[in-house]
Formats: structure tokens, C-alpha cells, sequence
């Protein structure tokens, strides 16, 4: 079972990414695998939200729990090069 302390040093670990760009995938179920491009825009206590930019629907906020990243339901991959990937 996770602690809160282990649930603690992800969200001090996403915290140094604040508005950085992001590869999102989470796992929608039924073999369902969502991959968007985002930044990383908020962490809260509980959450943390990524705002991704779809050209049909323009920008769009999704919030996911820190838990869903301790049980890989959610993955995330900072991109080095921040420039190169055009969101905004």
C-alpha cells in the first residue's frame, strides 16, 4: 500500500517540471491507451493537471492523481528539449 509520504515525493518530484512540455499516456481501460502531447500546468495536494492543445477542440485540461502515476495507469516523459515541441 502507498504511503503518504510516498505519495509526497511524486508530487515534489512533478512540482520541478511546472510548465514543461509532456508526453502523456494514460490507460482509459479495455486496452484503451490515450497519448497526448501537454505542460505539465498545476500541482495540487491531491491532483495535478496537464493542459493539452488539440487542433479539433483547441486547449483542453485533464487532471489525474498522483496515485494513478504510483500504479501506471498514467505515464509521464518531460522532453528534454522544451523548445521543439510546439504546444502553445
Amino acid at each position: 500500500m502507498a504511503t503518504v509520504q510516498t505519495l509526497d515525493n511524486i508530487r515534489t518530484s512533478l512540482e520541478r517540471h511546472l510548465g514543461k512540455k509532456i508526453l502523456l499516456k494514460a490507460n482509459k481501460g479495455r486496452k484503451q491507451i490515450v497519448t497526448k502531447k501537454g505542460i505539465l500546468e498545476n500541482v495540487y495536494p491531491s491532483v495535478f493537471v496537464v493542459k493539452i492543445y488539440d487542433e479539433a477542440n483547441g486547449y483542453s485540461r485533464v487532471s489525474y492523481s498522483y496515485s494513478d502515476l504510483l500504479t501506471s495507469n498514467v505515464k509521464l516523459k518531460v522532453f528534454k528539449h522544451q523548445d521543439k515541441l510546439s504546444v502553445s
